[in-house]
């Protein structure tokens, strides 16, 4: 084979493998575009996608089932007890709201999109959504906070229910000494008296037989009687070997 014949046949290799490459472009070169022009246009979400959470804070009770089922720990949450007074509402499933909710972050740069944190919720205020377009510059940035209250509602509730905790201990702790002084008093007035000691018979080493007494007949015991008596009824006595002999009567 010559070196021309060499040349020439692999330029009609090479212009046959374009063509080759070039099939499915000729294809779809004269059919309809179907590109979606994003993003004006956007793929549909299936239902049951893991994008964004979000947490519906009207029906949060600050329970921490969420964050404790996070297995990377990027839920937060800070809960302040309520005072008698306050009338913190209803939650959609009907249970009442008893905790003020003064932190509740979530950190999506760490989170996993798992949705663990949404099954364990009782009132079904954190789920998942479709939104999948969040990205930032900063990663700070993706750490979202969800609370309503205001810095200085916060402040406020926290303050309120640090003193509230402080009076109910010192409530407490008075209680208790009231407590302790009355028992003091009453044992003063009532002293105990001292215990008395009974002296206790030790036990015998060996158990004494019982004692038989005798049986005696019936002649002797009337004969024991009638000497006790001295005559049985005013019946003269009758000697026993002279009964049945003529002439006793």
């Amino acid at each position: 084979m010559s070196s021309v014949y060499r040349y020439f046949r692999n330029i009609g290799m090479g212009f046959w493998t374009i063509l080759i490459g070039m099939k499915i472009t000729m294809k779809h070169l004269f059919t309809p575009a179907v590109t979606i022009q994003y993003p004006d246009a956007r793929m549909p979400i299936p239902e049951r996608g893991r994008n964004r959470l979000y947490v519906n804070m009207d029906d949060c009770i600050g329970c921490n089932q969420c964050a404790m089922a996070c297995p990377v720990d990027c839920i937060s949450i800070e809960t302040a007890k309520s005072l008698p007074t306050e009338d913190l509402g209803m939650t959609s499933t009907g249970q009442k709201k008893r905790l003020w909710v003064t932190k509740f972050d979530i950190d999506f740069a760490k989170c996993c999109y798992c949705g663990l944190c949404v099954p364990p919720c009782p009132t079904e205020c954190i789920y998942m959504t479709d939104v999948y377009e969040f990205s930032e510059y900063d990663r700070s940035n993706l750490n979202y906070s969800f609370i309503t209250l205001s810095p200085d509602e916060v402040v406020t509730k926290v303050e309120q229910a640090k003193a509230a905790e402080r009076e109910a201990a010192a409530r407490k702790a008075a209680a208790a000494a009231a407590a302790a002084a009355q028992k003091a008093a009453q044992t003063a007035q009532n002293p105990p008296s001292a215990p008395v000691q009974t002296a206790t018979k030790p036990a015998p080493a060996t158990q004494a037989a019982p004692v038989t007494q005798p049986v005696s007949s019936p002649e002797t015991t009337e004969k024991k009687e009638v000497e006790k008596t001295g005559s049985s009824e005013g019946k003269p006595q009758v000697d026993k070997q002279d009964e049945g002999k003529p002439g006793n009567v």
